[in-house]
């Protein structure tokens, strides 16, 4: 069983490291959002022309369906820089969409239509590229069913500078034979480890869907309980877009990809996707006409379809994998998955909400980080299971070191111990808005009614309905986000992005010679 209780007993912030060490670091996020109608049904339109090329533009793009925007900000160094440009999209996409249209602000989608064909694929266009995009949708829409893919969330990624691996290796024994790569690879690593042991913690803290619509749960088993007519909800659950009935499928249950050492992470992410599944085999790669339905039959069709709470990341180069970037560059950042959209933000999350996961992140990285295997993996996906269900529930307990500990204790302490590193942050950026965040945290830890997943209960219960809430922050988002006006010169700027992008896929589609099945070939 995991020493990682234990490790942080005396967790102490070197005496190496000071708040001089933060300037290096860079942060972005990437967020999802349904375009709903303005009855509250998905959007059946294209992605809007406004809003350029989803496959070549650099901040503007969707995810799996036509109607799942994502919007993703250039890496900054602080996280208001970030809320900020994040605040800049969404009026763009405001300015952009068929008047009346809606970003919708939870997790979890309401009012999808019975037929799985009523949620359109994602169409980037008649490049090999854009058509290969697509088939990898049309892969996950058969394996996995369609709306689930209608899940939304939001991803935090976030990078320290080369300055403080640099002082933390000369003050390490026996690193001096690593490169700077090596050892940046190993820390970051180990944050890894230490923020799957804490996800319970951010799905407290930040979970932000207890409860669904009764059209999402079409087909499906479940044990849930009626909130009203037209709600499903647990009456203590945090997020139940992180379990069995959000994104994750037991398919990958039993993958076994670890995150001891990078080589490790690698091979078993590429046995994944080198590896048939019978079910898989089954649903078969062409539909009777002949048109391809998966890019393979694989676990993994691609190393993206791994659904897991974080992952070390690298920028790809044209025609490089996500594993080869990491092999041949290592760990540039690191992605924090498993954050639901807060839909009481504009842009789904709050500035307190970044802080903390900062203030976490740094902790995870600075404590010690034991290798993590499957006997702990098991028990980590106990304590997710309890906390996603009934997190809120009073005197819950998880696993902690083999024994039973009660949540709300075993997060105060963690909690507590984050102190230290908030003020550090404070002192580096001015103001106190870190340790602001992690005592508002500390709040929550101790009154379950003041997190968002209570909050979303209390008021699905007070205006009828989980859609009603949604559809109600949806317009009230609008509104305030079409007030919101860029300067002439940034509008300009974001303006020739687009017809940029435009041009881009229209070049790339030119230049296109290959037939699609022949470059699918390849791929395979």
């Amino acid at each position: 069983m995991s020493n990682f209780a234990n490790s942080f007993v005396s967790f102490d912030i070197p005496n190496w490291f000071d708040s001089e060490l933060l300037s290096g670091m860079l942060r972005g996020i990437e967020k999802e959002g349904l375009r709903v109608k303005p009855d509250g049904y998905l959007a059946q339109t294209p992605h809007p022309a406004k809003l350029g090329s989803k496959l070549t533009h650099p901040f503007i793009t969707t995810d799996y369906s036509e109607s799942l925007l994502e919007l993703i900000t250039d890496p900054k160094t602080s996280p208001k820089d970030t809320l900020n440009m994040l605040r800049q999209l969404h009026v763009l996409v405001y300015q952009g969409i068929p008047e009346g249209e809606l970003m919708w602000p939870l997790s979890m989608p309401c009012m999808l239509s019975s037929s799985d064909e009523d949620i359109p694929l994602a169409d980037y266009g008649s490049s090999n590229t854009g058509k290969l995009k697509t088939l990898y949708r049309s892969g996950l829409g058969i394996r996995y069913g369609r709306r689930m893919q209608t899940i939304a969330g939001l991803h935090y990624n976030l990078s320290f500078g080369d300055e403080l691996f640099e002082t933390w290796q000369a003050q390490t024994p026996n690193t001096q034979s690593q490169t700077l790569t090596e050892f940046k690879n190993e820390k970051y690593l180990g944050l890894i480890r230490n923020f799957k042991r804490l996800t319970s913690l951010i799905l407290y803290l930040l979970g932000a869907s207890p409860s669904v619509c009764p059209c999402f749960l079409a087909g499906r088993e479940h044990d849930l309980e009626r909130l009203n007519d037209s709600t499903f909800y647990r009456p203590t659950a945090t997020s139940l877009r992180m379990g069995k009935l959000g994104y994750t499928n037991s398919v990958q249950e039993h993958l076994d990809i670890r995150y001891n050492y990078l080589p490790e992470y690698v091979a078993g992410l590429r046995r994944a996707i080198q590896t048939p599944h019978e079910s898989f085999e089954k649903l078969g790669l062409e539909d009777a006409d002949g048109n391809p339905t998966q890019i393979n039959t694989h676990i993994l069709q691609i190393e993206n379809e791994y659904y897991s709470p974080i992952r070390p990341k690298q920028i790809t180069m044209s025609g490089e994998t996500p594993t080869e970037a990491l092999e041949r560059r290592g760990i540039a950042y690191v992605e924090f998955r498993a954050i639901d959209l807060d839909p009481y933000s504009d842009v789904g999350i709050r500035l307190s909400s970044a802080c903390f996961l900062e203030v976490m992140a740094l902790y995870c990285l600075l404590s010690d980080s034991p290798d993590l295997f499957p006997e702990e993996e098991e028990t980590l996906a106990i304590n997710l299971e309890r906390v996603v269900n009934e997190g809120r529930r009073e005197g819950l307990h998880i696993i902690n070191n083999g024994e039973e500990q009660l949540l709300e204790s075993w997060m105060l302490e963690h909690l507590e111990r984050m102190q230290p590193l908030a003020a550090l942050f404070d002192a580096h950026y001015g103001g106190n808005d870190y340790r602001t965040a992690v005592a508002l945290m500390q709040g929550k830890a101790g009154h379950s009614e003041s997190t968002i997943s209570a909050q979303i209960n209390s008021d699905s219960k007070r205006l009828g309905s989980l859609w009603q809430l949604g559809f109600t922050l949806a317009q009230q988002h609008r509104e305030s986000l079409l007030q919101q006006t860029l300067s002439p010169n940034l509008q300009a700027k974001y303006e020739v992005l687009v017809e940029k992008s435009i041009l881009q896929q229209e070049e790339i589609e030119k230049a296109e010679t290959q037939d699609f099945m022949e470059f699918l070939q390849q791929y395979r």
